[in-house]
């Protein structure tokens, strides 16, 4: 029973942070990406820029991930714990961010500026919806709404990055 119990908290705690890292990546990143686009600058720093905040974000968070886990473990059993189950999160944490961060940075690669901020857009919004579908199923929760309220959360960011991007302009 111990081990049963053990396992869905595992399980949980990858749940969480799959969906923890996915929806941030997506959230930071097109954030990002557009207000630097609208902004005004090079198609190449926009690319530049996008890579090198997925990985050095996605390493910060796996290394917050395993610290706060870890803690977490710790205050649990009022004692040090092993490394393991916060590693292997932290590894959860960090491939879930970097490979979402993909996600509004390919449009970039692969387009032209305007045509990728509008694809970058539109692509990240409906994975967030769809993120949040999925983690609606796993909870047992209305889908279409979680779905919406996620791509809505979503989109603040996103008009945050534009309106800061049109405010400090890079020319």
């Amino acid at each position: 029973m111990r081990c049963i119990i053990i396992f869905m908290k595992i399980s949980v705690l990858y749940l969480r942070t799959i969906v923890f890292g996915i929806t941030d990546s997506l959230v930071s990143t097109v954030g990002l990406l557009v207000g630097i686009d609208v902004a005004g600058v090079s198609h190449s720093t926009i690319v530049l820029t996008g890579i090198v905040y997925g990985f050095v974000e996605a390493f910060s968070m796996a290394v917050g991930n395993f610290l706060s886990e870890e803690s977490a473990e710790e205050y649990t059993n009022k004692a040090d714990v092993a490394d393991g189950p916060p590693i292997f999160a932290a590894g959860v944490m960090f491939l879930s961010f970097v490979l979402a961060a993909f996600i509004p940075l390919v449009p970039y690669i692969v387009f032209t500026t305007g045509v990728a901020l509008v694809v970058s857009i539109v692509t990240s919004i409906l994975t967030l919806f769809i993120m949040g579908m999925i983690s609606a199923k796993f909870s047992h929760l209305p889908l279409l709404w979680r779905g919406a309220r996620m791509a809505l959360l979503g989109s603040a960011a996103i008009a945050l990055g534009i309106v800061i991007g049109l405010i400090i302009p890079a020319r």
